[in-house]
């Protein structure tokens, strides 16, 4: 009977509040509570970068280059007018001639270029630099004509290509390579838990390399709607979604688990809105427009622009922001390696035997 009574007054206590804080915490249930507000609160934050960066796009400073020679009649007082339109300043460049303003455009140091034309002012926009910038300005130049009497001409001296008259293939391709870059790296720590450094760096160059040769071949081969120039574009791919793979792999080998909440936020919810590829940088918030640049979905962006559209005047900025990051990704993983949740023992089998 005693031992009965001694048996029940062990099991049958109601738990303390730290016994069940203990069993809380070392449960499912904590995970799964902090997963339930991360996931809101990225829901939330998803939708407002987005939303904040392209909803109601607004020029700020828009480089533009003046022809000087022959002297545009009334070209100060059209820029002044564009100003105003646009509620924003044209930086303004003087170039001599047609020809050195035409380079500057070329070298997208420029977005448009307003010279002489008959008695009139001739605006030259460039879609590929940004189709929103060039329709905006476009807009802009026929209304302050119309507004000061003068003869406006606009032309587009840079277009988009015919299967993608919006601009935004490049950004979607970029966008893919990104996301599947970190995804493929998740997938990899789930499914291929043992692999060790050396290994799982080869296997996110391999599925870099194969998941950017099919990015490009479908957008150019199969659906045709952008002309690559296809080894330059499938290697920027392969780059961008190697970066992005050792990206999370950096993050989980510093955070375990929780690797994907930084991961995300970088790649995601700030470098996505602020690349360039849906909304040209001159017309996003001015401090998105800086730091987009140097962030790997915005040197994809770049990197692939430049190659579809300026073959001649090739920057290695955008390429030197990946190097970087792909970089310091590598070296912070393998250095703390054995932090990694991943791997598998080393033991050889011949001393398991001897033993």
């Amino acid at each position: 009977m005693s031992g009965s009574s001694e048996r029940h007054g062990a099991h049958g206590r109601p738990p303390t509040l730290r016994e069940r804080w203990e069993a809380y915490k070392n449960g499912p249930f904590l995970p799964a509570t902090v997963l339930v507000l991360i996931v809101a609160a990225a829901a939330g934050l998803f939708a407002g970068s987005y939303t904040y960066a392209m909803a109601n796009p607004t020029p700020h400073r828009i480089p533009a280059a003046l022809v000087t020679e022959p002297e545009v009649r009334g070209g100060r007082e059209f820029v002044l007018g564009m100003e105003k339109a646009l509620d924003a300043s044209l930086d303004l460049r003087d170039y001599p001639d047609a020809a050195g303003a035409r380079r500057a455009l070329d070298e997208q140091k420029v977005f448009a270029i307003v010279r002489a034309s008959g008695g009139g002012v001739a605006l030259d926009v460039a879609g590929a630099s940004g189709a929103s910038v060039a329709e905006l300005l476009g807009k802009a130049g026929v209304e302050v004509g119309d507004a000061t009497g003068t003869e406006v001409t606009v032309r587009d001296v840079k277009p988009l290509q015919r299967g993608d008259p919006r601009g935004l293939a490049l950004f979607y391709i970029s966008l893919a390579a990104v996301i599947m870059g970190f995804l493929g790296a998740i997938q990899l720590s789930v499914h291929a838990h043992g692999l060790n450094p050396a290994e799982r760096i080869a296997f996110t160059v391999a599925y870099a390399l194969l998941g950017g040769f099919a990015i490009a071949a479908a957008v150019d081969w199969w659906l045709g709607a952008v002309d690559l120039p296809f080894v330059q574009s499938w290697l920027i791919l392969a780059f961008t979604m190697f970066t992005s793979g050792m990206v999370f792999t950096m993050f989980n080998t510093l955070m375990g688990r929780w690797a994907m909440i930084p991961t995300w936020g970088v790649m995601v919810l700030l470098g996505n809105p602020s690349s360039g590829g849906a909304v040209s940088w001159p017309l996003l918030p001015s401090a998105l427009g800086h730091i987009g640049r140097w962030l790997p979905p915005g040197a994809s962006v770049n990197a692939q622009h430049t190659a579809v559209y300026y073959q001649g005047h090739q920057f290695i900025f955008p390429y030197l922001v990946l190097a970087a990051w792909a970089l310091v990704s590598c070296t912070v993983f393998w250095v703390w390696r054995h932090r990694h949740p991943g791997g598998r023992s080393r033991t050889p089998e011949h001393a398991a035997a001897a033993t």
